[in-house]
């Protein structure tokens, strides 16, 4: 059984789509494995959020973030446009749910790559989402990952360490955890994971 969704027309489902939401620590390697599960799954999309933070470098509009305003995510957070939405680290994150659905509609797969706390909302309203959360083999290893980025400042850096503790706390109530010590694997071990009913 597909997933409901909120798009045209109310009631239908869509027998093949399904949702998965890929979340876990900064640092982790979410971004390059979600890269690769695109690579290997055609039918697959990802589904492009909306930040307030600033564009890092080789971030590009709308294919990695759609970057917008505060004033403007506060305008569409308040007329309901976001299937999820919360202030991490400082910056403001939502999923547009118009993408989502109609995504869901065409009949593709659809990743979603957010914050921990965002998976739990978009399950309390898409139960059927499959969660799956990646973590670094070590805190010392994901500190390394952090500092390699070196995007931000160093009290950002401290502020995602920080956030990661709190993040692996939540990891069990996850559909399927992955340990991403060799991306090649860890991929390998998240499409098992999306193809377990």
């Amino acid at each position: 059984m597909g997933l409901r969704f909120s798009g045209p027309p109310e009631g239908v489902f869509i027998a093949n789509s399904r949702l998965f939401i890929i979340s876990g620590p900064s640092g982790a390697g979410k971004g390059t494995i979600v890269q690769r599960l695109l690579e290997e799954r055609p039918n697959t999309k990802l589904s492009v959020s909306c930040t307030t933070r600033p564009a890092r470098p080789m971030e590009k509009e709308g294919v990695h973030y759609f970057f917008i305003s505060e004033r403007e995510f506060a305008e569409r957070r308040d007329r309901g446009e976001f299937l999820e939405w919360a202030e991490v680290h400082g910056s403001m994150y939502g999923t547009p749910r118009k993408v989502v659905d109609g995504l869901l509609a065409e009949g593709y797969d659809v990743i979603l790559e957010i914050d921990v706390q965002g998976a739990a909302e978009v399950k309390s309203v898409m139960p059927e989402a499959r969660l799956i959360f990646i973590e670094a083999p070590s805190m010392q290893i994901l500190e390394q990952r952090l500092r390699r980025r070196s995007t931000e400042m160093e009290d950002a850096q401290v502020r995602r360490l920080s956030d990661a503790y709190d993040e692996l706390r939540k990891k069990e109530s996850f559909d399927g955890v992955v340990v991403n010590v060799e991306v090649e694997q860890a991929v390998k071990e998240v499409l098992a994971l999306m193809d377990s009913r």
